[in-house]
């Protein structure tokens, strides 16, 4: 079994570092997903998202709704998939402390354009593979070790809340 803190960890650092994910509403076309830059509002979620009142995105989402996340860190070490509540939640406290000038070129009024939106995913649990493909697995393998085995190690189910 794997170690679900140590993990859960090395999630969200990678996520805090890494910043993009593939979003989607689980059962709206949950074939299409779009890359979006997570930012976080401290050490662990809600994960939150800027975004314009015409994406796509937004016009399927008149609700809270299920949603869905997949991550890659940039070094492949750290897999997930982030399932949980998204919701639009223009918190303008939420929006002045994560606001930056990356966010402020997609915006030409800055933080009263009419197209912000900010987006709250609500993470409940996530499923997380550690990459297991290291110098020390390749040696355990050429000695006859069961890779199916020592992966167990390497991936757990989290709770996010």
């Amino acid at each position: 079994m794997a170690d679900e803190k140590e993990l859960k960890d090395k999630f969200w650092r990678a996520i805090k570092s890494d910043m993009t994910v593939m979003l989607g509403l689980a059962g709206v076309d949950e074939s299409h997903t779009r890359p979006m830059a997570a930012q976080l509002d401290g050490e662990d979620g809600p994960i939150w998202f800027f975004t314009s009142t015409e994406s796509d995105l937004v016009k399927q989402l008149s609700t809270a709704h299920r949603a869905v996340a997949t991550f890659a860190s940039k070094g492949h070490d750290v897999f997930a998939a982030i399932h949980g509540d998204l919701k639009v939640d223009n918190d303008r406290a939420v929006i002045d402390r994560l606001w930056n000038r990356f966010v402020a070129a997609w915006y030409e009024k800055g933080k009263d354009d009419p197209k912000l939106v900010l987006l709250r995913f609500d993470t409940e649990r996530a499923e997380i593979w550690k990459d297991g493909s290291s110098l020390w697995a390749g040696i355990k393998l050429l000695l006859g070790s069961d890779p199916k085995q020592d992966y167990k190690h390497n991936v757990a189910e989290v709770i996010l809340k």
